[in-house]
């Protein structure tokens, strides 16, 4: 495994699986964590999704950090070094929000907006955060650990008659 060099302040490495791993110690340093990953060669955000961790809230995380109940995990990638990196950031308890990477890695809009349908991440400075997989008068976020077993309706809008 790697390390990641010439980190911004505020951040924790960590020992991660197969690839350099780094927590933000506040969620106003994510952007800048990413940014500082992207000038040193990560030109490629392959992932970013949501995790619940609802049922492990006393879950190990370093020393610096509270851990919270969502956390967004992003995976980039470095092609010239063949290398790769993840960055998670603790987004909160009841209403989870970090900042878009929108303006450093613009392939993320999609990735940004599952997390927020399937989770309810809110992702500040997104372009257009809005549903994308489930209908726009859908209630709640299906992936949530507490959104319920079976309680997914069969939703249908109506058609006008022909």
């Amino acid at each position: 495994m790697s390390s990641l060099e010439n980190l911004p302040d505020g951040v924790v490495e960590v020992a991660g699986l197969g690839a350099a791993e780094a927590y933000v110690t506040e969620p106003s340093g994510y952007v800048a964590l990413v940014s500082a990953l992207k000038d040193s060669g990560y030109e490629m955000c392959v992932d970013l999704c949501g995790v619940d961790y609802l049922e492990h809230p006393g879950r190990e995380v370093p020393d610096a950090l509270r851990a919270t109940r969502f956390e967004v995990v992003v995976t980039l990638l470095s092609l010239s070094r063949r290398q790769r990196a993840r960055v998670r950031v603790l987004a909160g308890d009841d209403e989870p929000r970090v900042d878009s990477l929108f303006s450093l890695y613009p392939g993320v809009e999609g990735f940004e907006r599952e997390t927020y349908d399937l989770f309810g991440v809110v992702f500040d400075g997104h372009p257009e955060l809005t549903r994308i997989l489930l209908p726009e008068e859908w209630e709640g976020h299906p992936l949530r650990k507490d959104y319920g077993l079976g309680r997914v309706p069969v939703q249908f809008k109506e058609t006008a008659p022909q």
